[in-house]
């Protein structure tokens, strides 16, 4: 009955992992526009379940995911092909002079330039800390150096460590640790991911595996 039941978990926890990550991104993308979308939607003709408010709810996610990956799409032709890139640089420009919204603006810019860039080096290292405690070691990710004042005022050369929680690697720590003290680790990036979201179910394969 035990195995029958981790059995049925093993299987079942990435479907639901990947449920709730898929309704989140989709509910983070929507909410701002379904005010606006779900009122235009009301007044088309409805048949079926559509004429339900959940009906209206699903039909006005799927319409600002396909109206986000269009504007997207078409966004990055321009980008790319033409002198849209001025723009872009003009908006910015404008962006940074604004009080409050520069600050966020140039946060979250640098972040996702950081995440996406395609020579960067964040979070691609796969350490071993000891955390929360000494004796006490937590799988994490470098993220960069930590700040010179802080390495200055530790007297200690420190490094930029995130640590994921399980089984949600969404959210987890932000950990500055002295450099002598992590550990560094022979393993892929999204083998240390399934490593946590699984709960230590599904093992990093051995160096050399395919």
């Amino acid at each position: 009955m035990k195995k029958y039941f981790l059995t049925g978990l093993v299987m079942l926890l990435p479907l639901a992992v990947t449920i709730w990550v898929v309704v989140f991104v989709v509910r983070f993308l929507t909410r701002p526009f379904m005010g606006i979308v779900t009122d235009l939607v009301r007044r088309l003709p409805h048949y079926g379940p559509l004429s339900t408010e959940q009906g209206i709810r699903t039909l006005s996610e799927i319409m600002i995911l396909i109206g986000l990956f269009l504007f997207t799409l078409l966004l990055g032709f321009f980008a790319r092909r033409f002198f849209f890139r001025s723009m872009i640089k003009m908006g910015d420009r404008i962006l940074y002079h604004i009080p409050l919204v520069n600050k966020v603006y140039k946060t979250s810019k640098e972040i996702i330039a950081a995440l996406f860039a395609s020579k960067g080096q964040s979070f691609k290292q796969v350490v071993l800390i000891p955390f929360p405690y000494k004796g006490c070691y937590c799988v994490g990710l470098i993220a960069g150096d930590a700040p010179r004042s802080c390495s200055e005022s530790a007297s200690r050369e420190m490094i930029s460590i995130f640590i994921p929680t399980t089984p949600n690697p969404m959210s987890g720590f932000m950990t500055m640790i002295p450099v002598d003290e992590v550990i560094y680790l022979d393993m892929k990036s999204d083998q240390a991911f399934k490593y946590i979201v699984s709960c230590a179910v599904i093992q990093p394969e051995k160096p050399g595996t395919p």
